[in-house]
C-alpha cells in the first residue's frame, strides 16, 4: 500500500509540479544521507510525509505529572537516553481531487531557542521536486510555532499563491488572541516564543486563513476535524478514499501515549482534554484498522494502533522499498 521514494512516481505533475520521483538523473542531490521523505497511497489520495528535521527537548516533556522513575524506566525500555528525547516533526503533503494540500508547516527559524535540527521543510519540499507555488491549501493542526513556522521563514510567503487558502479551527484562531498557558509545563522562553509566533502569523495570513467549527472537507476524502485537548483548536486531518483510512493526528498521539495515555504532555494547554481526545482518537484507529501518522512520531511514523489491555501498542508499517 505505501511506496517508497526509491520508487519513481509522479502525484500530478501537470498541475502541481509535485513529483515523488527522487532520483533526478543528472542531477546533484542535497546533500543528505537519506530523503527524509515517505509515500503512502491512500486510495485515490496520493500522501507525502516528509521530516521537518527533530526537537530535541528535556525527558519531562513526556509526562510532567509522573514520577521522574517512571518515565524513566520507559526510556529505558526502548533504549532512549535519560535526559534529552529527540521530538521527530513531521508534517504531510496530500494530493486529492487536483488540489495540493500542506498539512502543517514544520518549525522554521527562531534563532533564539536554538534549534537548528528542526525547520528544514522547505529544503526537503524542494528535494521532492514540489513547488511551493503549486501548493493549493494549507490544514494547521493548531498554531504552535513547530506547526506553523515554516509559513513565516523569510521569502516564503512571496513564493506562495495568492489565492491560498489556510484551513483552521476558529477555536484555535480565538484562542491565541489571549492564551492560557497556566497548565503547560514547557522549557523557558518557548511560551513566549509561541505566542509571538501566533501573533504574526495570524497578522500576516489574516486574509487567507478560511475557519472552521467542527470539521472541513478540505478535498475529496480529506477531512480536517476539531478535537481541541491540546490546544482548543487541535484538529487532526482523516483521509479515507478506495476503503484506505489514514489519520494525520497532529499532537493528539506522542510516541509515549500508546503505552501511557494518560501521561501529560508539556505543551498541552488542557492536559486532562488532550488524554481523553488520545484515547478517543487511539480507541477509533483500534477499531477501523486506519494508518496513523503524527507530527511527534519517529518518522516515517506509519502504522497502525492495536489495544493490549487498557492501554494500546504501536504497530510501526513495513516499509514497502
Amino acid at each position: 500500500m505505501s511506496q517508497a521514494e526509491t520508487r519513481p512516481r509522479t502525484m500530478g505533475q501537470q498541475e502541481t509540479n509535485m513529483s515523488l520521483d527522487t532520483s533526478h538523473p543528472g542531477r546533484p542531490g542535497p546533500e543528505e544521507l537519506v530523503p527524509s521523505r515517505y509515500a503512502v497511497r491512500v486510495g485515490e489520495i496520493d500522501v507525502l510525509v516528509v521530516s521537518d528535521g527533530v526537537l530535541p527537548l528535556p525527558t519531562a516533556m513526556l509526562g510532567h505529572n509522573v514520577e521522574p522513575a517512571a518515565r524513566a524506566a520507559w526510556l529505558k525500555d526502548m533504549f532512549l537516553p535519560p535526559d534529552a528525547f529527540d521530538w521527530a516533526l513531521n508534517v504531510v503533503v496530500a494530493r486529492s481531487g487536483g488540489q495540493t494540500i500542506l498539512i502543517d508547516a514544520g518549525l522554521g527559524l527562531d534563532p533564539e531557542l536554538n534549534l537548528p535540527r528542526a525547520g528544514q521543510l522547505v529544503k526537503r519540499l524542494e528535494a521532492a521536486g514540489i513547488d511551493l507555488a503549486s501548493v493549493t491549501d494549507v490544514v494547521l493542526t493548531h498554531m504552535h510555532m513547530d506547526h506553523i513556522g515554516g509559513l513565516l521563514v523569510d521569502g516564503v510567503k512571496d513564493r506562495l499563491r495568492p489565492d491560498l487558502r489556510i484551513h483552521v479551527a476558529a477555536a484555535e484562531v480565538k484562542f491565541w488572541e489571549a492564551p492560557d498557558f497556566s497548565h503547560v509545563s514547557m522549557p523557558p522562553g518557548f511560551p513566549d516564543a509561541l505566542r509571538a509566533a501566533a501573533k504574526r502569523f495570524t497578522k500576516e495570513y489574516q486574509s487567507q486563513l478560511r475557519l472552521f467549527d467542527d470539521e472541513y472537507e478540505v478535498a475529496p476524502g480529506v477531512v480536517v476535524c476539531r478535537t481541541g485537548g491540546h490546544t482548543p483548536g487541535h484538529s487532526v486531518v482523516r483521509m479515507a478514499s478506495g476503503g484506505d483510512r489514514l489519520m494525520f493526528a497532529g499532537d493528539a498521539v506522542f510516541a509515549v501515549g500508546f503505552e501511557h495515555p494518560d501521561w501529560h504532555n508539556g505543551f498541552e494547554h488542557d492536559p486532562e482534554e488532550a488524554a481523553r481526545v488520545r484515547v478517543r482518537l487511539l480507541r477509533e484507529l483500534a477499531e477501523t484498522g486506519g494508518q496513523l501518522v503524527a507530527t511527534h512520531l519517529p518518522f516515517p511514523s506509519v502504522g497502525r494502533v492495536a489495544v493490549d489491555g487498557d492501554d494500546f501498542r504501536w504497530v510501526a508499517a513495513f516499509w514497502d522499498y
